[in-house]
């Protein structure tokens, strides 16, 4: 049997999305392999951890392209943004909660590229008058990331219906990221 290393990547992020506590035999056993072999693939826990991270990094990219962030009204590009992540979301929750991807000044060029991307979604948002300009682009990528996380682990835990998340987590976000007369 041929053993697919993004299929076995994918059954490891789905594990540790639902326990990030989760042993190598257990993502082992998940994938229905000897640990042995999950070893030969990866030398230890920080090498599945930054294989994983290479794969959500992948993910996500190809989640903005098919999002056109570039393309139309910022709000509706922010939108498309979430729906396009969703199907990602809770291996996202694993990754921006996995601590020894962030260690101080050594932060992945693959992260700092989404977080540019992202940020200039809400920086060109805020240029067109869409969104609040005291809130900075920083921030309300960040507030993205923890929105699309809380609303996977939400669903996950079956507190918020699967189809209701993207909508709940785009009124959540762009309700607060939005400009008003009332401001």
């Amino acid at each position: 049997m041929s053993l697919d290393r993004e299929e076995l990547l994918s059954t490891a992020a789905d594990v540790l999305t639902r326990r990030p506590t989760s042993s190598m035999d257990d993502i082992a056993k998940a994938a229905r392999i000897s640990r042995a072999t999950l070893h030969r693939h990866f030398a230890g826990r920080d090498a599945l951890i930054r294989a994983l991270e290479q794969l959500g990094l992948a993910r996500l990219d190809a989640a903005l392209d098919a999002a056109r962030i570039d393309e139309g009204d910022a709000a509706e590009a922010v939108r498309r943004v979430i729906a396009e992540a969703e199907p990602h979301a809770g291996f996202l929750g694993f990754l921006v909660t996995e601590n020894q991807l962030f260690e101080p000044g050594e932060q992945n060029e693959g992260w700092t590229r989404i977080d540019a991307r992202i940020g200039a979604l809400f920086q060109r948002g805020q240029q067109e008058g869409a969104f609040r300009v005291d809130l900075t682009a920083a921030w309300l990528t960040e507030a993205l990331y923890a929105l699309v996380t809380a609303a996977a682990w939400a669903v996950q835990d079956g507190r918020v219906a699967a189809r209701d998340a993207v909508r709940m987590t785009a009124e959540l976000l762009l309700g607060g990221a939005r400009r008003s007369s009332e401001r």
